[in-house]
């Protein structure tokens, strides 16, 4: 999959993109991962890319035309009806649909070129969004500075569930939120620590009671921690 990053601040990504799960896919050539600077893409020798909104208010409104410049270069075309097949140009919002991981599931098997931009201040301008954009994205109900936090979030969701991205192939279907629920509880050695010991029933080799114990503990902590995420009083799925 190919990602590329809008922002009027590049220097933000640094090198976040350079460790753990999303470095080895960068490396695999899993993922490829590039960031744009929008100022790139004005004309004007101060490279404006804010002005103030219409209709008055506060704040500022990143301007249309250098995100449609980028979006040309980077896809040939910015009409959404002629987008190379398997692209999506996201915009990382408050108003957007709630990245949750069916969203990010989604995603990851449907796209292979993602376009993100960053909003900024007041917002970017409505014809970005009419224009250009495929998917409007919130990760969650609060506000950011801008888009870059929730980029780095939207980037290391997908691209950890890209196949040959993680060590075990099992590991994204046992993750938090993927069957519904939160994960079980883990543990590893030492088997007591602190006066503190690891339940028995993870030391007896039996890998059904195991299992079952797992399955138990998920739908204990999705009860007490996200019961929003059950169907139903009595806590079943």
């Amino acid at each position: 999959m190919r990602i590329d990053v809008l922002t009027i601040f590049p220097e933000f990504f640094g090198q976040v993109f350079d460790f753990g799960i999303i470095r080895r896919a960068k490396l695999a050539e899993i993922v490829e991962i590039n960031i744009h600077d929008i100022r790139e893409f004005t004309t004007d020798k101060h490279r404006m890319v804010d002005d103030r909104p219409f209709g008055g208010g506060d704040g500022m409104v990143l301007k249309p035309e250098p995100i449609f410049a980028a979006a040309r270069s980077l896809l040939g075309t910015i009409e959404k009806a002629d987008y190379p097949s398997g692209t999506r140009v996201l915009l990382l919002t408050p108003q957007g649909r709630p990245l949750k991981q069916d969203v990010v599931k989604e995603i990851a098997d449907e796209a292979s070129h993602l376009v993100v931009i960053c909003g900024r201040y007041e917002g970017v301008d409505e014809r970005v969004n009419d224009a250009l954009v495929t998917d409007e994205v919130s990760i969650g109900d609060y506000v950011l500075s801008g888009g870059e936090p929730a980029a780095v979030v939207l980037v290391d969701a997908i691209a950890r569930l890209l196949p040959g991205a993680l060590g075990s192939e099992t590991s994204a279907e046992n993750d938090s939120f993927s069957n519904g629920l939160l994960d079980c509880p883990h543990y590893t050695r030492p088997a007591e620590f602190e006066g503190i010991k690891v339940p028995d029933v993870l030391l007896n080799g039996n890998h059904a009671e195991i299992e079952k114990w797992r399955k138990e503990k998920a739908l204990e902590k999705t009860r007490l921690n996200r019961r929003d995420l059950l169907k139903g009083d009595n806590g079943e799925m």
